[in-house]
């Protein structure tokens, strides 16, 4: 089979950071699937482990944790899927990745795809809705029904933040205050539903006073948490509750003791690293976000489509995210 891999941690601009390759097609068992995987979305994630985590000794390191496909075949204590599906997933840091013709994947941590859209609509959604929907529900347990609660999300306009804003507008009766600093990202967030939006490029707590705001029951931090924190503290209601998903160098939160605030780090992979009591909570959270999808209360953030899924063109992906040019998810569909 056709797959893309690399040895060495290169620069993108080398052509060996991202190699075509031919691999032998995996053979499904226990309770994997195999996915012949139809489109890719490209996450800061990959770059990240292309640049850090070397390949094992004399094989190449296969990415990708975005995906959609068919299933082809499956292990013999698979019950949730069967040949013809069309499924989607985010995948499994810890296992060989998405950038390949056929993918083994655990099928607890796969969804069937929104029947509404494209392959490449839909492989731009998995890893930023499972990471939106878990910080918002399993780690912040946000109160849905309370209408005199409110939430600010930080770098609200991001693949995550775009997701969650949507999830709180459709799911939760939350006040919702977003940041950012562009028109076109300030447009973008009131048409996904953003109560109020302020500039995250000036102090938060003068943009809310400049907004006549009350501080906030929920901070949810997807960037520059060390630049924001100061100011997390002030904005922040006493025994308030803080999330975040970035990975600052330091995260200092002495100051949130007097307000007895908690803090709560999301991380979509640590249920397939860990292979969680409750790991198939994936598979629930992916079906009900293609639920939404179908029913038209969540659009698609796919943003670029590069073409076939090749060396070329993921180098080329990498590089858009490397230097923050990308403009929505890119994505990649077909061999």
């Amino acid at each position: 089979m056709k797959a893309i891999g690399y040895q060495q941690n290169l620069p993108v601009e080398n052509e060996l950071s991202l190699q075509d390759i031919e691999l032998e097609t995996p053979i499904a068992q226990g309770q994997d699937i195999l996915v012949e995987v139809k489109a890719v979305s490209v996450n800061p994630a990959d770059f990240k482990i292309r640049q850090t985590a070397p390949a094992p000794d004399g094989e190449y390191k296969i990415l990708g944790y975005d995906a959609t496909g068919v299933v082809k075949s499956v292990g013999e204590n698979v019950t949730l899927f069967k040949p013809g599906d069309k499924v989607w997933y985010a995948g499994d840091v810890t296992r060989s990745g998405s950038n390949a013709q056929y993918h083994l994947v655990d099928e607890r941590i796969v969804g069937g795809m929104p029947s509404t859209l494209s392959y490449g609509e839909a492989a731009a959604l998995p890893l930023t809705s499972l990471t939106a929907w878990e910080l918002l529900f399993d780690r912040l347990n946000v109160a849905k029904d309370d209408v005199s609660k409110s939430i600010l999300v930080i770098g609200a306009a991001g693949g995550v933040g775009s997701i969650m804003v949507q999830l709180l507008k459709q799911l939760t009766k939350l006040e919702i205050i977003a940041t950012a600093s562009r028109a076109e990202t300030i447009s973008w967030l009131e048409d996904l539903g953003a109560d109020t939006i302020i500039n995250h490029r000036n102090p938060l707590s003068e943009g809310f006073a400049a907004k006549g705001l009350a501080n906030v029951d929920y901070v949810v931090s997807l960037n520059n948490t060390e630049q924001h924190l100061a100011e997390i503290e002030k904005v922040i209601k006493p025994q308030g509750k803080f999330g975040l998903i970035d990975d600052p160098a330091t995260l200092d939160i002495v100051p949130f003791k007097t307000k007895a605030v908690s803090v709560h780090w999301e991380l979509m992979f640590t249920r397939s690293i860990f292979k969680t009591d409750d790991m198939q909570k994936q598979y629930e959270i992916l079906n009900n976000v293609a639920n939404m999808i179908d029913n038209g209360q969540i659009k698609t953030t796919v943003g670029q489509n590069l073409g076939s899924i090749n060396a070329a063109n993921l180098r080329k992906a990498h590089q858009f995210l490397e230097t923050q040019t990308a403009k929505g998810k890119v994505v990649l569909e077909g061999f």
